[in-house]
Parts: C-alpha cells; sequence; structure tokens
C-alpha cells in the first residue's frame, strides 16, 4: 500500500464516502504535508463551494465530469457574483488537486476532474526599472552612503534586490551565515527555507564585488546580530520608496519591482532561460507565465498572445 493510500485509509475514506467527510480528510492530509494555513483555507473553500453546488448526498465516486463543468459555468456564468480569472483558476486547481489525491490512493478508479481544462490566469504586467531609473535610484542610494551621515543601508538592500531578484520574505530570511565572500567560484548567497515542503526553493545566487564592499561597510555601521536586515516588511518597503521618490521616479519602488527589474535584465543579458528561471527559484510550471511576461517586456518578436490554456494541472 502507498503511503498515501495508507493515508486515506486511515481516514476511512471510500467512494462512498460523503464529499464534506472526504474533505475534512484532505485538509488533514494537506496540513500533514506543511502546506500553509492559508492554502489549506484558500482549498477549503473551493471545495465548500463545489459541494454546497451539487446534489446534497453526493458522494466521492458520485461526482462526474459534467457536473465539475456545470459548476464551473456556474461560477462563470450564473452565480451572479464576479468570478476573476485567478480565483477561477485556483478553484479549477483545487478540485483537480482533491481528485487527484483520492484517485493516487485508490478510492476512485478514474478521475473525474482529469479532463476539466485547467484555465491558466495571467495576471497583471509588472511594473519594472527601466536603465535610467535604475541608475538614478543607486546613485541616491549611493550617495547616502557616502553622505556626511553615512548609510549604507539603502544601497545595500536595493543593490542587492537588484542583483538577486530575491523575494521580500527571502531577503527578510537572509541571515549572515548565508553570504559566503570566501567561494572559489566568487561571492554568493545562498537562499534558505525553513519549511521542509518549500526546499526547491533553495538555490544560490552570485552577488557583485561592488555588494561585497557596501555589505561589509553596512555590518560595520549596523552590527545586526543574525539577520541581515532585522527590520519589519513594512520598514524596509518605505527605505525602498524613500529612494525612489529621492530619485525624482513616479514609481514607487518596491521587492516586486525590483525582482522583475532584475529577471528582465538577466533575460536581456542573454543569460540562458533556465538560468533565469533557476535564479528566480520558480518553477517549470510557474516559469510557463513568467517566461511570456519577461518576454513581452523585453519586447521578444516571438512573444505575440498568452500561453495556450494547459489541460491538467501539475500541481
Amino acid at each position: 500500500m502507498s503511503g498515501q493510500a495508507a493515508v486515506l485509509s486511515s481516514f476511512h475514506i471510500t467512494a462512498d464516502t460523503s464529499l464534506l467527510d472526504a474533505l475534512e480528510g484532505w485538509k488533514l492530509f494537506l496540513k500533514d504535508k506543511d502546506r500553509s494555513e492559508y492554502t489549506i483555507k484558500a482549498f477549503g473553500g473551493d471545495l465548500q463551494l463545489f459541494i454546497s453546488h451539487v446534489p446534497s448526498k453526493s458522494t466521492v465516486g458520485s461526482i462526474t465530469t459534467k457536473e465539475i463543468n456545470d459548476f464551473l459555468h456556474w461560477l462563470q456564468h450564473d452565480r451572479g457574483i464576479p468570478c476573476s480569472p485567478k480565483s477561477l483558476s485556483r478553484r479549477i486547481t483545487s478540485i483537480k488537486s482533491f481528485y487527484r489525491w483520492l484517485n493516487r490512493g485508490g478510492v476512485i478508479l478514474s478521475d473525474p476532474a482529469e479532463r476539466v481544462l485547467q484555465q491558466s490566469a495571467i495576471s497583471r504586467f509588472p511594473d519594472v526599472l527601466n536603465p535610467e531609473e535604475t541608475a538614478q535610484a543607486l546613485k541616491v542610494a549611493a550617495k547616502w552612503e557616502t553622505s556626511g551621515k553615512s548609510d549604507a543601508r539603502p544601497y545595500a538592500l536595493l543593490s542587492l534586490l537588484l542583483s538577486t531578484g530575491i523575494k521580500k520574505g527571502e531577503c527578510l530570511a537572509l541571515k549572515q551565515n548565508h553570504v559566503d565572500l570566501e567561494s572559489p567560484e566568487g561571492a554568493q548567497i545562498f537562499v534558505r527555507y525553513a519549511n521542509p515542503s518549500s526546499r526547491y526553493k533553495e538555490r544560490k545566487i552570485s552577488i557583485p564585488s561592488d555588494w561585497v564592499r557596501v555589505y561589509k561597510e553596512y555590518l560595520a555601521q549596523y552590527q545586526p546580530a543574525d539577520e541581515i536586515f532585522p527590520w519589519s516588511p513594512r520598514r524596509l518597503e518605505y527605505l525602498l520608496e524613500d529612494i525612489g521618490k529621492a530619485a525624482g521616479i513616479q514609481k514607487h519602488i518596491s521587492f516586486d519591482m525590483c525582482r522583475w527589474t532584475c529577471a528582465l535584465n538577466d533575460w536581456q543579458s542573454g543569460m540562458d532561460k533556465d538560468k533565469v528561471r533557476q535564479k528566480m527559484g520558480i518553477s517549470k510550471i510557474q516559469w510557463r507565465e513568467i517566461s511570456f511576461k519577461l518576454g513581452r517586456l523585453a519586447g521578444d518578436p516571438e512573444i505575440e498572445e498568452k500561453p495556450a490554456q494547459q489541460v491538467g494541472s501539475d500541481s
């Protein structure tokens, strides 16, 4: 018996189990897999909505592909409440994940959600800094580093984000022992995750010599104990916004803007596309949308339309 089948057996889930009871088992399974509370709540809510739409006595094994497609049609056209592409995509993913779990665990022989089309939601295009704006922002941050009341923190933060493209959470979790200045391959940072389910995002990223210089100055000024940037997310967000205002940039500089600017610069520099993906720490499934956006931002002529809808789900 597989591990997943054993879990389902321990929950006493069969094809005749009610959808609500099976949902409770699935939520416990997700919790056991260290999925975030947000993920469990969102997926659970999606399934609750689906269950409320199908006949009240429906069991795990009684649901058909038609019933799932009828539910999705209702969400989009008959519910009377707007359903954004992103919400629709997630709800399809929730149903597919739930039934894939049941199918792989041997509870049902045929997966009714397998042939349901996964509709990929393409969110809005991100804002990025153009080369002139990037240079101006770095110039302002560098000026604060060398001014009468020297402050290396703005330049240390901004230049790190623009050169590595790490996310806000990754930046906040960065510790001093995650920085290797003596590597034979050149100075690097290691992006680490405490949650085992996120270990696939871990990676090492090269850092430029100019950041090494300001990093050492920053450590001498602030002497952080462990985390490199031991401030609240909002405080660091304000710092980035202050740099933008001082540089006369109309855009609000953010962690996300720096991340996309770094990725776009790497893309346009000719870096191997899979290397860009690995540096961003995203899966090949996520890369479908990200690469489309980067191609459009870069003005690549062959990127003309949205990626095709995906059949099935890889999550």
